[in-house]
């Protein structure tokens, strides 16, 4: 009885990636935590004080500005490392 061909290619290994670890770059963190503390604090500040005479101006483009400090800080977040 003939042998069955065995396989003369070797097994597909992936190229081997570098090891190096990324840092987050030192600013990153404190900037991410000031963001969300300005957000939720700009948005409780002027549901504390609405009249305030910045704050009454803007009306309800408060709960915007103070969103967009909140998602900044999470769009931060993913850069993170």
């Amino acid at each position: 009885m003939p042998k069955s061909n065995t396989r003369k290619k070797a097994v597909y290994t992936p190229p081997q990636k570098s090891q190096q670890v990324k840092v987050s770059p030192r600013w990153l963190a404190p900037v991410m935590v000031a963001a969300w503390i300005i957000g939720i604090l700009w948005i409780a500040l002027f549901y504390i004080a609405p009249t305030m005479p910045f704050l009454s101006t803007l009306s309800n483009w408060n709960l915007l500005i103070g969103f967009g400090f909140i998602i900044f800080g999470v769009v931060l977040s993913t850069r993170w490392r």
